[in-house]
């Protein structure tokens, strides 16, 4: 899953307002951003693998660090502590945690059996990913009703605050759909290192206009 992620960051907005948006946006993505880091580092490993499943060529048959459920309560539970500990704020500390978890829920949906429960343990995997079509009507879905929350829960500043924000919205919905009818990538150390600057860019887009936001009642957590 891809935009996927990023609707549930838009969304927790509403539950956490004092957290960023470009930390909720980190938290939803920090599986991959550690995937990206382990496999140039080389602790994990995945192959270009076309027909694995007809909606991605990657066969990610060892990620147990990034992506294990047991490893990802673990991250969140640091991510969600530093949180509480810089803000002092349980709720949204929580939603921070929570959005790290999320992760692997949505890759179960998505991901054919590779998503380990803990390292060296079993794994699942409802296989979405062998629908195109519905793999993106339910990615296109989720992002709809993140927007929608964020939109109707914030309201914009100035012209940042408004057009970038769609703009936003608009590069996830290009390169998802550029990335899914694109040629397949040469090697997976390019696949890292694209998804990582375009991760970090992501984040970084999103504190830029969520910072030209403002929330339509004051936030309490």
């Amino acid at each position: 899953m891809f935009i996927g992620h990023f609707a549930v960051g838009f969304g927790t907005k509403k539950l956490a307002p004092r957290a960023p948006l470009a930390l909720l946006m980190a938290a939803v993505a920090w599986a991959d951003i550690l995937w990206t880091i382990f496999l140039m580092a080389g602790w994990e490993h995945a192959r270009i693998a076309p027909g694995d499943t007809k909606y991605t060529p990657f066969d990610l048959y060892d990620y147990p660090w990034s992506h294990s459920l047991l490893m990802l309560l673990a991250w969140g539970t640091a991510l969600g502590g530093a949180y509480w500990l810089m803000r002092k704020s349980a709720t949204g500390a929580w939603v921070v945690g929570g959005c790290v978890v999320s992760h692997w829920v949505l890759d179960w949906v998505t991901h054919r059996a590779d998503m380990p429960l803990y390292p060296g343990g079993p794994k699942f995997g409802l296989g979405l990913w062998n629908s195109i079509t519905g793999t993106m009507a339910v990615e296109i879905v989720m992002l709809a009703a993140g927007v929608g929350i964020y939109l109707t829960a914030t309201r914009a500043k100035n012209w940042i605050g408004r057009y970038i924000a769609w703009a936003f919205v608009a590069m996830l919905l290009l390169v998802y759909v550029a990335d899914r009818f694109g040629t397949p990538p040469e090697n997976m150390h390019e696949v890292a290192q694209t998804g990582l600057i375009a991760t970090m860019v992501i984040v970084g887009w999103a504190w830029w206009f969520d910072r030209n936001r403002e929330f339509q009642s004051t936030p309490t957590n």
